[in-house]
């Protein structure tokens, strides 16, 4: 099962098709992550924590 390598959650298979390079199996964030995101191409330190839920 692919992980996010920043925080370790589970991602889908989906997920990583869309937002990782073909070479990829595991994104460097995901929706999950409370202090990174994506940013385009790029990850980037979150400006604010995010809410979880």
């Amino acid at each position: 099962m692919p992980e996010c390598q920043n925080c370790g959650s589970f991602v889908t298979t989906q997920y990583v098709r869309v937002f990782t390079p073909d070479e990829v199996d595991e994104p460097r964030v995901c929706p999950n992550c409370p202090d990174r995101l994506r940013d385009g191409a790029e990850v980037r330190e979150a400006r604010s924590k995010r809410r979880s839920e």
